[in-house]
């Protein structure tokens, strides 16, 4: 029985949209060259650089957030060289100098130079600037190309002497096979196991890629549609949690849940990158009918195509967030029909466009689904998707037809046959 339980919520977690985006944090095309070190030995174990972003100026300091640590005050020096990159850009040859004064807030810099004894300061030497409406309208871009070009699943076998992935990829009525095939050329990813985000995942080997990994990949897919040649992929292990909460400690971004398999407790964090949601009851209602009418062989909504089933989801408010962070409604009604055809997508698509919660809307006995990162020996795990308001969905035959036909979903929050509008 546990073990059937066991099965049956994996099948249903895995249809979490895990929303770690492309345009995550800091994105791989945001990184900015370093600059070359022609110091002396000895004047270099004085000079170090930190990267962020511009949160203030005056005059000749800049107030920077880096991307780790606290907020550090830079001093450009006047002799400071600054230049101006673009978004992958990694030769600093051909890149323009600019003055101190065309750095705006929201830019992305590299600070090399001397930092001060407390390292609260920093009194540069060098700055290399990436403005930020270049770096967005590369998110942007970058996005539109991963939602054109991406697919994603569940990794089912790996055969490093072939260079190919064998993914399971959901897709209306159940689920299909496709083999991603890899050259020496494809750039791959692994996804840190305390860390929700992109600039976190490091560069990894095809052998590190193991079944039950989810993965997401950006490429061309083959006429059949069984094949997929990638130029990019990023993997990752992450765990799937259904229980119920314990407590939360909004001061500190926790909240404890037990877990509906094992029956311990487990201390999941929320960060800045973690998706928090809330379904709405009527639409938590129509995604436990579907099950429900799965699990007795007509999936509730009637006849494929029916998205009008389900009248009672609401919209999504203009603006919400989807995957790519612009408000992106789903057709006339905003939110997909929680009852209607399409399996695998409704939920991903129902998630992807909700407005986002917080810890203040959860308490102590809610029944929650979260996507987390695998955690590290010290215990405890950052949620990527926290899910609440899962209640009928819990209660539903999670063992059903109609449950495998949600499986499975991918790091990219896309990938589904019927799932290509949603970006990563």
């Amino acid at each position: 029985m546990r073990s059937a339980i066991k099965t049956g919520l994996a099948t249903i977690l895995c249809a979490i949209a895990i929303l770690v985006r492309v345009a995550f944090a800091v994105p791989s095309y945001a990184r900015l060259p370093q600059t070359p070190q022609t110091q002396p030995p000895a004047a270099q174990t004085a000079i170090s650089q930190v990267v962020g972003t511009i949160k203030a100026i005056s005059g000749n300091t800049i107030t920077l957030a880096p991307d780790k640590g606290p907020e550090v005050s830079v001093v450009a020096q006047a002799s400071a060289r600054i230049l101006r990159v673009a978004p992958g850009q990694t030769d600093l040859k051909t890149a323009p100098a600019i003055p101190l004064t065309d750095l705006q807030v929201g830019d992305r810099i590299l600070v090399r130079g001397r930092p001060s004894d407390d390292a609260k300061s920093f009194a540069a030497s060098a700055i290399i600037a990436m403005k930020r409406s270049d770096v967005e309208a590369k998110q942007q871009a970058d996005q539109e190309d991963w939602q054109k070009r991406g697919i994603g699943g569940l990794v089912s076998a790996v055969d490093p002497a072939a260079g190919t992935i064998t993914i399971s990829v959901a897709a209306l009525g159940g689920s299909k096979t496709v083999a991603i095939q890899t050259t020496k050329d494809t750039l791959l990813r692994r996804y840190a196991p305390d860390s929700v985000q992109f600039d976190d995942a490091k560069p990894s080997a095809l052998d590190q890629i193991k079944p039950g990994d989810q993965l997401r990949a950006r490429g061309t897919r083959s006429a059949e549609g069984n094949g997929f040649a990638a130029e990019e992929i990023v993997s990752g292990a992450f765990r799937n949690i259904a229980g119920t909460i314990n407590s939360v400690d909004a001061a500190m971004n926790t909240l404890t849940v037990t877990d509906l398999v094992t029956k311990k407790p487990i201390v999941v964090k929320i960060s800045s990158q973690s998706k928090v949601i809330k379904i709405p009851p009527q639409v938590a209602q129509g995604l436990a009918m579907r099950l429900k009418g799965g699990a007795a062989g007509n999936p509730a909504g009637g006849a494929p195509g029916n998205r009008s089933a389900d009248a009672s989801a609401p919209s999504a408010p203009s603006g919400s967030a989807g995957p790519g962070g612009g408000g992106r409604p789903g057709g006339p009604g905003g939110y997909p029909r929680a009852g209607g055809a399409g399996g695998p997508a409704d939920l991903q698509q129902i998630v992807a466009r909700m407005p986002p919660a917080t810890l203040a809307d959860f308490q102590k006995g809610d029944a929650v689904m979260i996507v987390s990162t695998e955690g590290t020996a010290s215990g405890g795990v950052t949620a990527i998707t926290l899910l609440g308001g899962v209640e009928p969905i819990l209660a539903a035959p999670s063992g059903s037809q109609a449950a495998m036909s949600l499986s499975p979903w991918n790091i990219g929050g896309g990938g589904g046959e019927d799932a290509g509008a949603e970006a990563p």
